[in-house]
């Protein structure tokens, strides 16, 4: 287990009435930080309806960059899962360009990197994905954002950063967020024995829908 889940274990309370009854600075403490949506959410849903970013249908290559799996949980602030939550996540190739028609960069586009994902998370609350370890984009530090779904609730969005990326202290967006929170957005990218994965990196997203507009993403 990484630093960072032992951070997140020590840190989830007993319960939810328990966090209710908890300082606002308290809860925000156990709680995943929300982030800013980016201007680079798909404009058109993707033909690619899967958790492998890594592949695109009717293309033999895998996308350039190293290839990394992603997984985690999410669950209610008290330790429960949350079974059957659409997780989404986007993020630039490896040439630092975004699938956008925003996106003008002269940079050439990855064919082979799909550039979204969804996947619904199992009776336990996992996800899990295949991607690419995140690269610097122009003015950026290196960052996947995600979406979470909770139902009957609005969605939750907020930024995977890699631990240990210098470019993490210069990242305006990184830095918005309190400092004693920062390690709670962060994911270590290990290496792993794995036919097609390079990498592998776990980040659990912790939600509380009785308490989602106290922590939602900042507006822009």
């Amino acid at each position: 287990m990484s630093q960072h889940a032992n951070l997140r274990r020590r840190l989830v309370l007993g319960g939810g009435a328990a966090l209710l009854s908890l300082p606002l600075g308290a809860a925000q403490r156990v709680l995943t930080p929300g982030q800013a949506t980016g201007p680079f959410y798909p404009v058109i849903p993707p033909l690619h309806k899967d958790n492998d970013l890594t592949q695109v249908d009717g293309r033999s290559a895998r996308a350039a960059g190293q290839i990394s799996d992603l997984s985690g949980r999410v669950t209610e602030v008290d330790g429960r899962p949350l079974a059957g939550v659409r997780v989404e996540i986007w993020q630039c190739d490896a040439n630092g360009r975004y699938r956008h028609p925003r996106d003008r960069q002269a940079a050439d586009e990855d064919p082979n990197f799909q550039g979204f994902g969804h996947t619904v998370t199992d009776e336990e609350g996992r996800y899990r994905f295949r991607t690419i370890r995140p690269v610097p984009y122009p003015g950026r530090t290196p960052h996947i954002h995600a979406a979470v779904f909770p139902p009957n609730d609005t969605p939750f969005v907020t930024q995977i950063y890699v631990a240990g990326e210098p470019l993490n202290e210069d990242d305006m967006l990184f830095r918005q967020v309190p400092e004693h929170l920062r390690p709670l957005l962060l994911a270590d990218f290990q290496p792993v024995e794995d036919p097609v994965a390079e990498l592998a990196a776990s980040f659990d997203f912790v939600l509380s829908p009785s308490l989602a507009g106290l922590f939602g993403p900042p507006p822009g």
